[in-house]
Parts: C-alpha cells; sequence; structure tokens
C-alpha cells in the first residue's frame, strides 16, 4: 500500500463517520502548493462554504499558498463565510492527512474565527 492508498483509507473511514453522524463537515484538502477547506452539508451533496489559496484576493495577501501562513488564512476566512451562512459547529474531516502543521494551522484558525468541532 503506498502513501495514497493508506491516506485515502484513513479518510474513509472518518467520513463514514461523519456521514454517520449526519453533521455538517469541514473538509480540508492540502496539495505541495496549495491547501482547500469546504464546508459540505450532512448528507455530502452539497459545498455551503469553500476557501482556498488558489482564489485570487487569497493570492494578493501570501506570496506562497503552502506555507503555514497560508493555512491559517484560509482557516479565518473559512470561518467568516460559514458564519456568514449561519454555521456554528462542524466536524473537522481531515482528509487522512496527519494533524500537523498546514492543516493543524487551518483548524486553529477556524476555531479562533469562531467554528466549534
Amino acid at each position: 500500500m503506498d502513501k495514497k492508498q493508506a491516506r485515502l483509507r484513513r479518510a474513509r473511514k472518518t467520513r463514514a463517520k461523519i456521514a454517520e453522524l449526519k453533521t455538517v463537515r469541514l473538509s480540508v484538502h492540502r496539495s505541495n502548493g496549495h491547501i482547500y477547506a469546504q464546508i459540505i452539508d450532512g448528507s455530502g451533496a452539497k459545498v455551503l462554504a469553500s476557501a482556498s489559496t488558489v482564489e485570487p484576493d487569497v493570492r494578493k495577501q501570501v506570496p506562497s499558498g503552502g506555507n503555514i501562513g497560508a493555512a491559517s488564512l484560509v482557516g479565518k476566512l473559512i470561518a467568516e463565510r460559514a458564519k456568514a451562512v449561519g454555521i456554528e459547529t462542524v466536524a473537522f474531516d481531515r482528509s487522512g492527512f496527519m494533524y500537523h502543521g498546514r492543516v493543524k494551522a487551518l483548524a486553529e484558525a477556524a476555531r479562533e474565527g469562531g467554528l466549534k468541532f
């Protein structure tokens, strides 16, 4: 089993548990150059809010999308957009990535922004 298959297996376990609870989830994906966050409804069919380092206004604020500073900015942005839609509580779906570095920075910034997980 290679690294990607192992990550996807971990993600599948987490998503199965979140689907069982039928809660809104904050899903995170990271690549070498960017980080993406989406808030998805309980059925998993609809994206309610999203933020990423690909967006033009975020790219102006951070020189590189692949660092902790950019991840924390995306975390604050996703928290603001979630509050605008009326979402306070989410389940954190780290997509099989380790809770470390950029994923941790995004989660902590979202918590500071007012999201509860």
